[in-house]
């Protein structure tokens, strides 16, 4: 008899792991988000360039959000040149990847105003800062990378 319960007691909780597991199934577990943080421009190519790139590379399989700030703000104008170092792709290729890829590009309205600009000048997928966006870009938790 105790053979016959004990039996019976593991084919229940057998039976209610698989069960969770088919009502889990459906359900997926939310993506992790990159908040990459770039202070440099035209006076740091290679910082420019290495952050889009871990942009690049990170949008394959997280959320991310880039927020251009200081001189960062001067990689995302425009008029802003396009700049190249070493194996990277150039600026201007990898914003538009980014911007292609649904990447959430911000760039800091306070810096802009220090520069002389307004959110006009802004280069075509670059938005104003919103802090609204800051905390609904993932639902995963926030990996902060600065350059």
């Amino acid at each position: 008899m105790k053979i016959r319960t004990s039996w019976a007691w593991i084919v229940l909780v057998v039976a209610g792991i698989s069960l969770a597991g088919l009502l889990c199934a459906g359900k997926s577990a939310p993506r992790d988000g990159v908040y990459i943080h770039l202070t440099h421009g035209k006076d740091d190519p290679h910082r420019v360039l290495m952050a889009l790139n871990m942009a690049n590379i990170m949008s394959e399989d997280h959320d991310v959000l880039v927020y251009f700030d200081i001189k960062g703000v001067d990689a995302v104008l425009k008029d802003a040149p396009d700049m190249t170092f070493a194996q990277f792709p150039s600026s201007k290729q990898q914003l538009s990847q980014l911007t292609k890829k649904g990447v959430t590009l911000m760039a800091c309205p306070g810096c802009l105003k220090a520069a002389g600009k307004t959110a006009g000048d802004l280069a075509a997928g670059i938005a104003t800062a919103d802090k609204t966006r800051f905390f609904s870009f993932t639902k995963g938790r926030i990996l902060t990378i600065d350059y």
